[in-house]
């Protein structure tokens, strides 16, 4: 047995290598790595493959001194993150945007000495199959009908389709000829299917996967037209077994397409099909009471269906149909079989192309609401993804502003290039107090910063937590000013304002584009408390004084009259020096 590994790097680029048991295979980025991916996220020397006797091992990260050193950006094995794992045959391995799939040349299937002469396996599933010819256009319409199921002559569990056994006797020297004729199908059918892996095993394009599925079909089966129907999920993963969309939907070659214009298919069989994980056989749909009253099915001259589930161990994607227009000839219970078996191995193919692509939005969306919320927020909001609508809710929230003093007239004197860098280590240490004390990161506005605390969850000690971060980022400022001084940057002084109260909070926006964010008095106060705190000052509202339990020194100030507000402000500025 001969092992390789398929590799397409994050520009289309493929090539092959062959394994050799008892070495060492480097993965990464660095030049000196066996396999070398230039890929923007994978890490210098991110996994490696051991060979030995009982095969090859994938194991995340690389010794040094002796010491295993994990990747940063994981590796991906069938759609779930792996530490190490054992390589087996069609194992699709994700790292970075690169994709590798390793692969085995499996021996030829046994087939027991008869006296009968019989011609190969693999002479009978070439030349006795006739080849699919190139898809023709998708039918141009696929209706449903709701008419009672009746009575279907034949169908397999879902035991049957993830795993059916040989009923071949192993307690006697010689298989009958019934015996052999079994053990011929089925190694035809196993071809196929291995055929199929091969095939489907680095393909991260659903349409494509059931292209290359339906091509397998019409080679191994007499389906005329064969249709792939996913169910629809919720943003969670959900299945939605009562919503089917048509994802492929093929004829055997263009004269069979002109032959209709639409197909329809039983909308109780799929149901039954999805709900009991059944795969269903009509060997004579114009005397099934199951298709009685279909206009449709009778002018088209329907003769035969097959309904298989996309099955795996933990769900039902969708369903495979398939059916034949010869008045004279019905599938058979081997092609049910076939079918029912084509449609498990796609569905495991499908099953990992959904966990794949849900975990690259996890974590395209936690790399950008970690910019702006506490990992912890971001957990719950990526559990709960449905909380992501339009729209808000009225919430006791309190509004941190922080803005540069003095920063125009800065500016004007330092290159722009010095002054983004100055700005860029300015909101990377603010960002990370506010994070460090729970709170919610806003939006940039030019020099300055608005933060949230109490929201999307809150806490009674919102408030407090709100003053505490104030005064880090105050104290901390003066060490990052040493460190510009040194360096040759202006200083930097801050003035901080900070209210409490009711606001609206939610995705404020356009279904193209929204933005987490708070509306409302409770935010233009806190603004304006800012606009008059001067540097070094943090000024905060009586309100937020209250809410944080009046832990903090203050000194009174005067009243402030603001925008807006007929009755002047009660004004306190927090000691913190």
């Amino acid at each position: 047995m001969t092992s390789k590994l398929k590799i397409t790097d994050p520009a289309g680029n493929p090539w092959e290598l062959q394994l050799e048991v008892g070495k060492t295979y480097t993965i990464g980025r660095s030049k000196d790595c066996d396999i070398v991916l230039n890929d923007r996220r994978v890490s210098r020397k991110h996994a490696h493959i051991l060979g030995d006797a009982e095969g090859f091992h994938l194991i995340d990260g690389y010794y040094e001194d002796g010491l295993l050193k994990r990747s940063v950006n994981h590796v991906f094995v069938n759609g779930s993150p792996v530490l190490e794992k054992a390589l087996a045959a069609g194992d699709a391995v994700v790292i970075g945007e690169s994709q590798i799939s390793f692969i085995q040349d499996m021996p030829q299937p046994f087939i027991p000495e008869h006296h009968v002469s019989y011609p190969s396996v693999r002479a009978a599933s070439v030349a006795a199959i006739p080849q699919a010819q190139a898809a023709a256009d998708t039918p141009k319409g696929i209706d449903y009908d709701d008419k009672p199921l009746g009575q279907t002559q034949l169908q397999i569990s879902a035991n049957e389709i993830i795993g059916k056994h040989s009923h071949l006797s192993m307690e006697t020297a010689i298989a009958t000829p019934e015996e052999i004729k079994d053990l011929r199908r089925k190694a035809k059918m196993l071809e196929l299917l291995y055929e199929m892996s091969r095939s489907i095993g680095t393909v991260f394009d659903l349409k494509e996967i059931f292209d290359r599925a339906t091509d397998l079909i019409f080679r191994g089966s007499p389906a005329d037209r064969v249709v792939a129907l996913l169910a629809d999920e919720t943003l969670d993963g959900k299945i939605l077994d009562y919503s089917l969309v048509p994802v492929s939907a093929r004829t055997r070659d263009a004269k069979m397409a002109e032959l209709t214009d639409s197909m329809t298919i039983s909308r109780t069989i799929t149901q039954k099909v999805m709900r009991e994980k059944v795969a269903l056989l009509s060997q004579d749909a114009k005397t099934d009471a199951q298709f009685l009253g279909a206009e449709s099915i009778v002018s088209q001259g329907v003769r035969s269906t097959i309904c298989a589930p996309l099955i795996t161990e933990s769900n039902v994607h969708g369903v495979i149909y398939a059916d034949r227009l010869d008045p004279f000839a019905a599938f058979t219970p081997d092609h049910l079989e076939l079918i029912s078996a084509v449609a498990a191995q796609t569905a495991v193919t499908v099953e990992t192309v959904k966990a794949h692509k849900r975990l690259a939005r996890e974590e395209v969306a936690r790399a950008n609401y970690s910019r702006f919320m506490p990992e912890y927020v971001v957990k719950q909001l990526l559990d709960n993804p449905n909380s992501f609508s339009l729209g808000g809710v009225n919430q006791t929230v309190t509004v941190l502003f922080a803005d540069i003093r003095g920063f125009t007239a800065l500016s004007e004197h330092e290159k722009p290039e010095k002054v983004v860098t100055m700005l860029n280590r300015y909101f990377s240490l603010m960002s990370d107090i506010i994070f460090e004390h729970g709170g919610t990161l806003d939006k940039y506005i030019g020099d300055g910063l608005m933060a949230i605390f109490g929201a999307p969850t809150a806490s009674e000690e919102d408030a407090l937590n709100a003053v505490k971060a104030a005064v880090t980022m105050q104290k901390r400022l003066s060490g990052l000013n040493d460190e510009l001084r040194a360096e040759g940057f202006g200083q930097i002084s801050i003035g901080i304002g900070l209210h409490t109260g009711e606001a609206l909070i939610g995705y404020i926006g356009s279904d193209k584009r929204s933005e987490y964010t708070a509306i409302g008095d409770t935010v233009n106060l806190a603004s304006r408390l800012e606009s008059n705190a001067a540097g070094g000052q943090i000024l905060m509202s009586e309100a937020t004084a209250a809410a944080s339990g009046n832990l903090i020194p203050v000194n009174q100030r005067e009243p402030l009259t603001v925008k807006n507000r007929v009755q002047p402000v009660k004004v306190l500025e927090v000691r913190w020096g």
